[in-house]
Formats: C-alpha cells, structure tokens, sequence
C-alpha cells in the first residue's frame, strides 16, 4: 500500500484522503465500546493537526516561492482568503503558522507525524522566536528538541510561559542577563502591536479585539475587575428565569459600568466640540409613541445601525432631548438646545432619597446607577421625584415596562412615606409580595 501511495503525486493522495472522510460517515460507525469511540475522536484530532500542519508549511511555501504572484499577480494572502472565502486576517495566520514550522524544522517536522498539535506548535514557534539571538544554531535545535517534549504534557497555553524556563535550561550562567534583554525586546514589540478594534458581527452585537502591553493591560484588567465585582446581583437570583451570568459576561458588564460611570460624570475630553454620547434618530411620533409599537425603530447617527426598542425604552429614561425642525427635502431648519429630563435637582433629590440602586440586595452606589421613570416617560409618566427612582443599568434592564400590561414581571411601588419597593412576578412570589432596601430599614 505504501509503495502504491508512494507513486502517487500530491494531488492524487490529497483526492485519496478526500475520498475516505466521503467513506467516514455516521452510518458506517460500528463501535461498540465507549472507549473504542474515544481513541476514534483522538486518532480525528492527530490526523486533523497533521493535514492542518501539511496546510501550513505549503501555504509558506506558496508564500516564499511568490506562486500567487506569478500566477495571479496578487498576494498569497488575499488570494487565499478571496478564493476560499476567509478573512485575511485567517489566510494571513496560516501562512504565518506555516513560516514558523519552515523556520523551525523539527517543529514542522513534529506537526507533519502528529506528534504536536497545531495549536502547540504555534505556541511553541512563538516561544522559539524569542530566544536570545546569542544563540547559536546548536542551541535552537536543542530548544526545539526540549519543546517536541514538553508538548507530550503540555498545552499551547502552557507552552507559551515556557520561554523563561528554557532560557534557564539552555544558557543557566547567563539566563538572568539574556532573561532581562529579552523582556526589553518584548516590551518593544508589545508597544508596537497595540491596537483596539471595533467590529461588527451583523447580528447585534460588536466585537472587540486588542492587544495592549502587559503592564498597561493588567491596569484595565483591574478596573474592570472591580467594576464587575461592584455589580452584585440582589433578589433577581431567586427567579427561575434569570439570567446566569459567567465570570466574561460579569466582565463585559463591569466594562459597560466603567464606561457608563465616565459618561455620566463627563470626564471625556471633547470629540467634534461635544462630549461622546450615543445619538439615536427618530420622529417625534415614533418618540412618543414608541413603546407601544413593536414595529417602530430607531437608530444610531453614528452609523445607521438599527436599534431595539427595549433598548430605546431604556435610553429614554434619562435622556438629553435634541429637537430638530426638518424642511420639506429633510434639511436642518432649526436645532434646539438640550433638555435634560431629569434635571440636576431631581438626580440630587434621588441620591439623597435612594442612596444607590433601590433593588434589594444590590449595593451599586448613587453614581453608579440610572434614573428610571415608574411609569414610562412615553405612557404618560411625569419627570417627577414620586416618578422616579435609581437603579443600576443590570436592574434598569430587568425592570423597565414592557408593552404587555399583563406581564409577569419586576415591578416598582412606592409606600405612603415615598419609600420605593420592589414586587417581585408571580414565579418568584406568587403573593407578589414587595421588598425594600436593607439601606432605608436601617436608615430608620
């Protein structure tokens, strides 16, 4: 069999293995043991990380010998992810993998027999690619033969704090100067990759990729942190339906926080002679009726983007209002001066009042929370202190009204003395008994 592949050239074998993942199908799978299914998936991953390793070092190869060029007169990169619809950020880390493997030889070799991973051995040509320029020939080949080890009990994300160690294992009486060299060249390259990127995903949300220097990224890392330590959650953990939160999604809403506490306090410097603020466009009769039409929308000035009415409502409760008298062809006739609905006055008579997030259990200090209007703004609710109440924007979200009178949600009630209270829906509490604040039982 191996003399008959043997006469086979590339394209052939590659039509060859094609045709036998056609033959892999569900229907023909005949184990019958768990264990056996089990050493089946890790002989699928081996197999995969070779022909992916194969992908690699010819994707380089392609790449060196300037193929697409002559051939298409473009990049290997952009020809490669036109051709086979990737991103160029995804052709451009193939090709980039495969130049590590061609730089380290028995890497490329390692990823060839399967014997280190893909994902290793981007971790490991990346640990290699640091190692003191002192080193000599000898030495590289001695690391790569050390790493090839490590990689039998190690993952990529291991093998890639493994730079230090090796250093001390393969120059032990100059380890600390080379060690001190190298985190300078590091920093060095860390400052010039820095970069933030705002990318939409199509489908309402935004992605967000960066690559900050390690001590400036551990700063961020910290705020963040204590912002989403800040955002505890109170009686909502009682509710079946709530929603359960991983340590990144605690993470994305204390940058949320970090981001909403700046704006409230204007500390940002001015962009185009205003300070940054989210801008939603609208008609007035979409305004004022918005929350009792499904089918009304609004969107972002910025870019057009097309916006969620629940998002609106929420917006809405403590908004600046910027009117704008429009012409027969649409044109700016006359723009107003901003309004803001919950005026200075009102917001310190609510911190006064409240003393942070009025929902039980929840610490979120004054600053850190938003007006919400009881009863809606656009139902009719007035801009008034008995209308009025702080809570954070995680319970902001929770307790805004819906456009369904009847449903079972979060509500907000007021005592005789003005005190607010929070009445929890019928799967919580089938009584709907309201709950105040520890702070104002103990404030009394």
């Amino acid at each position: 069999m191996e003399q008959e592949f043997g006469q086979c050239d590339d394209g052939q074998l590659l039509a060859t293995i094609d045709a036998c993942l056609d033959a892999l199908t569900d229907d023909r799978l005949r184990l019958s043991t768990d264990a056996e299914q089990l050493g089946l998936l890790q002989d699928v991953v081996r197999l995969a990380g070779r022909l992916h390793g194969f992908e690699q070092q010819l994707a380089a190869r392609i790449e060196k010998s300037q193929a697409v060029w002559n051939e298409r007169k473009t990049s290997t990169r952009t020809w490669l992810a036109e051709s086979m619809n990737l991103t160029p950020r995804e052709a451009a880390r193939i090709i980039r993998a495969g130049q590590g493997l061609a730089r380290f030889p028995l890497i490329g070799s390692a990823a060839l027999a399967g014997t280190v991973l893909p994902v290793q051995a981007e971790a490991i040509t990346a640990v290699l690619a640091q190692l003191p320029k002192e080193f000599d020939d000898h030495t590289i080949v001695q690391a790569q033969t050390m790493m090839v080890g490590f990689a039998a009990t190690h993952n990529s994300a291991e093998l890639r704090r493994l730079t230090t160690h090796l250093i001390d294992m393969l120059s032990p009486d100059t380890a600390d100067q080379l060690e001190a060299k190298r985190l300078e060249q590091q920093e060095r390259r860390a400052q010039t990759r820095r970069c933030l990127d705002f990318t939409g995903d199509g489908d309402g949300s935004v992605l967000i990729r960066g690559s900050l220097p390690i001590a400036d990224a551990e700063a961020l890392i910290q705020i963040v942190d204590a912002y989403a330590a800040a955002q505890k959650r109170g009686l909502e953990r009682l509710d079946p339906q709530a929603e359960y939160l991983t340590p990144a999604m605690r993470r994305a809403d204390g940058l949320i926080a970090m981001v909403a506490a700046h704006s409230r306090q204007q500390t940002a410097p001015r962009n185009g002679g205003d300070r940054p603020r989210i801008v939603i466009t609208l008609s007035h009769d979409k305004l004022t009726k918005h929350c009792t039409d499904a089918r009304l929308g609004a969107s972002l000035v910025r870019d057009g983007h097309p916006v969620a009415a629940s998002v609106v409502r929420r917006l809405l409760c403590d908004a600046d209002l910027l009117p704008v008298v429009l012409g027969s062809h649409s044109e700016p006739l006359d723009v107003g001066r901003t309004v803001r609905l919950v005026t200075p006055a009102i917001r310190a008579a609510l911190e006064l009042r409240d003393g942070g997030c009025i929902f039980p259990g929840c610490d979120a200090p004054p600053g850190g929370c938003e007006a919400h209007h009881v009863i809606p703004w656009w139902a009719g609710g007035v801009t008034a202190l008995h209308n009025l109440v702080l809570v954070c924007p995680h319970h902001h979200g929770i307790l805004e009204p819906s456009r369904d009178p009847n449903a079972d949600r979060w509500k907000i009630l007021f005592r005789s003395d003005g005190i607010p209270m929070v009445a929890p829906p019928r799967r919580v509490d089938p009584r709907q008994r309201p709950r105040v604040h520890a702070r104002f039982t103990t404030r009394h």
